[in-house]
């Protein structure tokens, strides 16, 4: 099955948050190892964008809440939660 946002054909969770942005989401995120100075500049671009557009965060929510419904096996999505561990039966002549 083939999904599209637009005329876009998303195949991963990073192409749907990219064409929801309408960024690349390293715009958001950073990029590893990247410099003080480039990190600025990505800061500064990023805050143009909100500036420009105050709804874009509710607007990318609702977006973003409508893919993970649509296609929940595109995403990784992991319990919360820890697994309970079993206790260890006692060993005979040995306190709990």
């Amino acid at each position: 099955m083939r999904t599209y946002i637009g005329r876009q054909q998303a195949v991963s969770s990073e192409d749907f948050a990219e064409l929801a942005l309408g960024t690349p989401v390293e715009l958001w995120l950073g990029v590893e190892g990247e410099t003080a100075e480039e990190r600025a500049a990505r800061e500064d671009a990023a805050r143009d964008i909100l500036a420009d557009q105050p709804d874009m965060p509710d607007d990318l929510i609702r977006i973003a809440a409508q893919v993970i419904e649509d296609n929940p096996d595109l995403f990784d999505i992991t319990p919360l939660t820890r697994p309970t561990r079993r206790r260890r039966a006692a060993r005979k002549g040995v306190a709990a």
